[in-house]
């Protein structure tokens, strides 16, 4: 309904956008270089940041510029399983028909990360996000399973990635194996006052708007409330298009934003 009442030909704030299409804020920039150089040397990374922060994203868009002819794609988002649950769910990323006894999974999965980079020149990049959730032991396996070689190499790339939470965890002391493994940290940082700005621009031109519907005091109220995470733009934005369609609004202003704060609850 808004779409029409604003002559939008696609939905400004929603998720479903290819990699060229992100905004690349400071902080999506920054971690995309991280993430390079963990590319070119390989090892254990991780990435922190609250609740839609962008850190999804930017891995995807990661993922999305890699070769496959050179890299190997393992996504893992499931860290509330059991380890041996997981081990099968990464022997299946790898294409393996999983064996039944976990020490049989264990040294399948690093027989096969050891036979993609030495034997195929291909370069395993698993990713396990949501870890904020993982069990301790969930955590302690990890650094058994990617210890090669006497801890001599490194035949994969690892990114682990949660909320902050997850800081507290690898802080404790029998994490450390895991933890002092750890070659690339990141936290993500929220959108300043400019990206906010410059962000719902870049998202409701996408969506073909060919002039500014959102007022500088809207911008400011948006900026206010979602204290510059990505996630809540995208949600207080919507919701101020629905409600200036609802009232008649041809331009979104600071009551609308209030409303649609309310409504999110923020």
């Amino acid at each position: 309904m808004y779409r029409a009442f604003y002559s939008l030909s696609s939905r400004p704030f929603t998720k479903e956008l290819t990699p060229a299409q992100m905004f690349a804020s400071a902080s999506f920039e920054e971690l995309t270089a991280r993430l390079h150089y963990l590319k070119d040397n390989r090892g254990i990374g991780l990435i922190t940041g609250e609740a839609g922060s962008g850190k999804t994203s930017v891995i995807r868009a990661f993922a999305s510029d890699l070769n496959p002819a050179l890299f190997k794609l393992a996504y893992f988002p499931l860290s509330t399983v059991t380890v041996n649950d997981f081990y099968r769910g990464l022997a299946f990323a790898l294409d393996l028909t999983p064996a039944f006894r976990k020490v049989d999974l264990f040294q399948q999965i690093q027989a096969t990360v050891s036979e993609l980079y030495a034997g195929k020149k291909i370069t395993p990049v698993i990713i396990l996000d949501e870890l904020q959730l993982a069990t301790p032991s969930f955590l302690s396996e990890l650094h058994l399973l990617f210890n090669f070689a006497m801890d001599a190499q490194n035949p994969y790339i690892l990114i682990l990635c949660g909320m902050p939470l997850l800081l507290n965890k690898l802080a404790l002391a029998y994490q450390q194996p895991l933890n002092q493994r750890i070659i690339l940290r990141y936290k993500m940082q929220p959108l300043t006052r400019d990206e906010i700005s410059a962000y719902v621009e870049h998202h409701m031109k996408l969506a073909g708007a060919n002039h500014p519907i959102f007022s500088s005091a809207a911008i400011e109220a948006i900026s206010a409330a979602s204290r510059g995470w990505p996630r809540l733009i995208n949600n207080l934005a919507t919701n101020s298009l629905v409600y200036g369609c609802q009232k008649g609004l041809p331009i979104i202003d600071e009551e609308a934003v209030r409303m649609a704060a309310i409504e999110t609850g923020l």
